[in-house]
């Protein structure tokens, strides 16, 4: 069962990576499925599945480990054992194994060593919940987590499964594919404490409701700066939230900006960081300032506008990084604000340019837009689309994905 070291060059540069988070019940993420979309089902392949974690974890600029969430990786049998596993983090990546062809006794239990040699190194298991079968008796104290799928699974057999995995494993159980509020709150009835499936990642139905002050705030001053207002409305709008001014004296005072002496007013914040730069802070600061949103969509909407941003510096020539970022972070401002987007957009100063694109997907910045849309879900005609009406490689969007989920992570920390 020895394996290649690295995949051959020609693989790595053309995979492309989806990805699915998994969450708790308060749509808090924990970790991120990810899948290999060029090779779907039975054709996966040893070489296709480590340039999956490699290109994944070992190509990112930002190091993955220093984030919270986990990351699921498909693992073949044939690449349980190999130096690939050297190059990732045992603290982050767990690996999810498919059942053995036939349910053969004999090459489960040849298996269950290499298994049990991956957790020893601190390496986390995923199974589905076949595990709970006798035969995979060897494999049952290994296992981490355990994954049931809905749709696989009749509804009035859930409930016996769920005990039966917390009978026989010490395992987390994880319900994937669930599509529906009835599911996910009659799951959360039975024991099941970890979720993953498309709904989460669709736009729940919202009703109007009443801003938060801190949302007021951070609402009043996106549009001044966006709008290149007098720098006293600037100033005198991050004086009616004292965490927003002290947030960005923090941020100008950092080690990483290196000015010579420190900075006391917010006004000099204000001149230093300049209006472009304060434009990308109060959207962030307006997207985290939306306390009722779960960390799922403040998440989901950083991590598409960061990802839209490090395609765009890839391409100069036609984006602006600073305007794909906007983008992708306000096309989830209907969620964060708590209305529909067209009523969201209407609250912000946007040129019109900007709300055809968030609107209604138009132009190159649509088109970007998509992209980033296409690698959240598993649809692969969605992203073949997205993917063929731009000119970024796989490995551009690749990396500039788990660069994104990196970032994100980091300041929502």
């Amino acid at each position: 069962m020895n394996t290649p070291t690295a995949a051959p060059a020609e693989v790595i540069n053309h995979i492309s990576i989806a990805r699915q988070p998994i969450v708790d019940a308060d749509k808090n993420i924990l970790a991120y499925e990810l899948f290999n979309r060029t090779q779907p089902g039975a054709r996966h392949t040893v070489a296709s599945d480590i340039s999956l974690v490699l290109n994944a974890v070992g190509n990112s600029g930002v190091p993955v480990s220093t984030t919270h969430a986990d990351l699921f990786v498909h693992a073949l049998h044939a690449g349980l054992r190999g130096s690939h596993w050297d190059f990732l983090d045992p603290k982050k990546v767990v690996a999810s194994v498919p059942p053995v062809a036939g349910h053969d006794p004999a090459v489960i239990e040849e298996l269950s060593i290499a298994l049990a040699s991956l957790r020893a190194r601190g390496f986390r298991l995923s199974f589905q919940h076949f595990v709970v079968a006798p035969v995979y008796k060897a494999w049952q104290p290994l296992a981490d987590f355990v994954k049931v799928d809905l749709s696989t699974v009749p509804a009035e057999r859930l409930a016996p499964l769920v005990a039966a995995i917390r009978a026989r494993t010490p395992a987390v159980c994880i319900a994937m594919k669930v599509e529906s509020q009835a599911q996910f709150t009659h799951l959360q009835s039975i024991g099941v404490t970890q979720f993953q499936g498309y709904w989460f990642s669709v736009p729940e139905l919202v009703m109007p409701r009443v801003l938060a002050p801190s949302q007021l705030v951070a609402l009043e001053l996106f549009n001044l700066v966006s709008t290149s207002a007098p720098i006293d409305a600037v100033e005198d709008a991050l004086k009616k939230d004292a965490a927003l001014g002290v947030n960005l004296l923090r941020i100008i005072n950092s080690a990483g900006v290196g000015l010579s002496q420190k900075v006391t007013s917010i006004r000099q914040a204000v001149m230093l960081m300049g209006y472009e730069k304060l434009t990308k802070w109060a959207s962030l600061v307006l997207a985290t300032s939306a306390f009722q949103a779960s960390s799922l969509l403040k998440s989901s909407a950083i991590v598409r506008g960061r990802m839209m941003e490090l395609l765009a510096l890839e391409d100069r020539a036609q984006f602006d990084g600073g305007l794909a970022f906007l983008i992708g972070l306000l096309s989830q401002i209907d969620g964060l604000l708590g209305c529909p987007l067209e009523a969201a957009l209407k609250q912000l100063s946007l040129d019109e340019e900007i709300v055809d694109v968030l609107l209604h997907g138009k132009g190159a910045y649509g088109d970007l837009l998509a992209l980033a849309k296409a690698c959240e879900s598993e649809d692969d005609a969605d992203f073949s689309s997205a993917f063929s009406r731009l000119q970024f490689t796989l490995r551009q969007i690749n990396i500039a994905q788990m660069e994104a989920l990196a970032w994100t992570d980091a300041t929502l920390a």
